[in-house]
């Protein structure tokens, strides 16, 4: 993922803990502040496991999110990794990703693109 991308220093991630509307499953939480820029941030605990597990279930996340970034509506991400997200496949992972995507509405709606030249 790019850097202008990236959430940045701890401050941004508390300000979308603070304000950010959230929506969870078993693996994960999503917290989504609307903003101009489009930044992702991920939370890897160390409940989830040791480091080499908190950094795969991190780059999973991460290449799950990748092909989304142009459906996304700009805003802040902090995306949660719940201790079940490390036995998750990666396609289970994606699949939750895009649910909570849906379910917080900060995917835009192909059709709703056609519409507009």
């Amino acid at each position: 993922m790019q850097r202008q991308n990236r959430l940045g220093p701890n401050r941004q991630f508390s300000y979308v803990y603070r304000r950010g509307k959230k929506a969870s499953c078993r693996e994960l939480s999503l917290l989504y502040v609307r903003n101009r820029d489009k930044r992702i941030g991920f939370s890897v605990s160390k409940k989830v496991g040791v480091a080499v597990v908190r950094n795969r279930t991190k780059r999973r996340l991460r290449e799950c999110v990748r092909p989304l970034l142009a459906q996304m509506k700009s805003g802040l991400y902090v995306f949660v990794a719940r201790p079940s997200a490390a036995e998750c496949s990666y396609q289970e992972l994606e699949s939750r990703v895009k649910h909570l995507l849906r379910k917080l509405e900060a995917l835009h709606d192909p059709a709703e693109e056609h519409n507009h030249p």
